[in-house]
């Protein structure tokens, strides 16, 4: 039985790369970086088993719950790290040369948990790293805007189901990124973003 309706998708079985060549950073995406069967696996472990929380936060006057799930692993304040979240960790690694040491998981239930336009935050050593974003689960639009050209046109990219895009380090100076609600009845999507970061709170 299939998770998901990715029969096309995982039907050469091969890693599709595309490189977006983005003026002022750099983006990267794999489809199928994982296989259906370690996506399938992925999925069920990170779904059934990670502690999720959903965090408050002030939107002008009022306080409202964020409109998705998160946990947090590594450093002082995260969670210890489970083995199928270091395996992950370490494919990701040996693909792009880098050494991850936190990881933020974003659970999004169904079609209304979202997140909206942001750059992530600048870490405590004041400069931006490369950021890994995994995805398991149902296929959503993620949206990209440069922050201040209005000639470099929006970029709408599905992730899917075993995808690894790789966001470079001067991504967060330059573009927003967003996923946003969708109407259609569609099922729940876990991603998980590597991040490197000297700093000892966690950061959302």
């Amino acid at each position: 039985m299939l998770l998901f309706d990715d029969n096309e998708l995982f039907d050469e079985g091969k890693i599709r790369y595309v490189n977006y060549e983005l003026p002022d950073t750099n983006l990267e995406l794999r489809e199928q970086f994982f296989s259906r069967k370690e996506s399938d696996r992925y999925y069920q472990l990170l779904k059934e088993n990670t502690p999720w929380k959903q965090h408050n936060r002030k939107m002008y006057d009022k306080v409202l719950p964020d409109p998705r799930l998160i946990a947090y692993y590594g450093g002082d304040n995260g969670l210890e790290w489970t083995g199928e979240l270091l395996d992950i960790k370490t494919k990701v690694e040996v693909a792009c040369g880098l050494h991850f040491n936190r990881v933020l998981l974003n659970y999004y239930r169904d079609g209304n948990d979202s997140v909206a336009w942001h750059s992530d935050t600048l870490p405590a050593d004041g400069r931006h790293h490369p950021i890994a974003s995994v995805t398991f689960g149902e296929t959503r639009l993620f949206k990209v805007r440069h922050k201040t050209r209005k000639d470099i046109l929006p970029l709408d990219i599905p992730l899917t189901h075993g995808s690894f895009l790789l966001m470079g380090e001067s991504m967060q100076d330059h573009y927003e990124h967003h996923v946003p609600k969708t109407s259609r009845k569609i099922g729940a999507r876990i991603n998980l973003t590597f991040r490197i970061s000297d700093t000892v709170k966690a950061v959302y």
